[in-house]
């Protein structure tokens, strides 16, 4: 099977002003993407990954190395056939409406379903638009105008998904409803690569991780395997008082501790003696804490 996308070696460096020096944005990063794996690209502001993005979707050529999707070079714009493409703040045409924009996608893409504005107004249905289906997208709100790029992303059938922080500007209920639709997208074996600075929404969806710091790709991994890179677990219980050493309160009398791993089970028996109501049990390394630890170890 042909490897949904594979970046070998790949630089980019920015030209800056005679007072500047020149800028090496991406140094010489390579990964391996399988079909039907979701792949969350995370790493602070300024880190390479709106640079990386532009040169899968061929924005900007790159300055060294290769990237490819299913094989073709990003440089050949038949790369980019069945690739569904949402950035972080997308730019639709205001005065188009959100049917119109899905069916101009169809056409772009040369996707043609039996009943194209069914078809469309399938996806808008899933996405809370249809009941403005036919009203232009000015004046729309940040999350009403990401469902819509969203829309158009899934109404061309992709089989790849590039997007570019998904979930900004949704409120609970649609960033719930989105991660329903992305995680049944990869159910059916579509790839998905992701960016997004809510590292919670890159633990529940990805199946591996890459973190990229100053332009250097510095891990890639499961977030599964952060648990078992530590030894000991976070508790987090609701009671009266501490009943353990090392227990820091928090707000609205709940408490939380630090334990190693062999002493769980004695510290929930105190815990469950004590009258305390268990809320969480967690490893202490989560990707948020790796992030971190990558962050402001260089």
């Amino acid at each position: 099977m042909t490897t949904a996308i594979s970046i070998t070696a790949l630089r980019k460096t920015y030209a800056r002003n005679w007072a500047s020096p020149r800028f090496e944005a991406l140094k010489g990063i390579s990964l391996e993407i399988e079909q039907g794996e979701v792949f969350g690209f995370i790493g602070p502001n300024g880190a390479g990954k709106s640079t990386a993005i532009k040169i899968l979707t061929g924005v900007m050529p790159a300055s060294a190395g290769s990237a490819k999707l299913f094989g073709i070079d990003v440089g050949v714009p038949e790369s980019r056939r069945g690739l569904g493409y949402v950035p972080e703040n997308p730019s639709l045409p205001d005065y188009l409406t959100p049917l119109e924009i899905l069916s101009m996608g169809l056409e772009l893409h040369r996707r043609k379903p039996g009943n194209p504005r069914q078809h469309c107004m399938n996806w808008l249905q899933q996405f809370g638009l249809a009941d403005v289906a036919d009203k232009v997208v000015r004046g729309f709100s940040k999350g009403m105008a990401q469902r819509t790029a969203l829309a158009h992303a899934m109404a061309v059938e992709p089989r790849l998904l590039i997007l570019d922080e998904p979930l900004s500007g949704l409120d609970p209920l649609g960033r719930r409803d989105v991660v329903e639709i992305l995680s049944e997208f990869r159910r059916q074996g579509g790839t998905i690569f992701l960016t997004s600075h809510v590292l919670h929404d890159v633990e529940r969806l990805a199946d591996r991780f890459g973190l990229i710091h100053k332009g250097e790709l510095r891990a890639v991994r499961a977030p599964g395997e952060l648990v078992g890179e530590t030894d000991t677990v976070l508790v987090r219980s609701q009671g009266s008082a501490a009943v353990l050493p090392d227990m820091l309160a928090e707000p609205a009398g709940r408490w939380v501790v630090e334990v190693p791993r062999t002493t769980l089970w004695e510290t929930l028996r105190v815990l469950e003696a004590a009258g305390h109501t268990l809320i969480e049990i967690k490893p202490t390394l989560s990707l948020e804490t790796a992030f971190m630890h990558v962050v402001k170890g260089s």
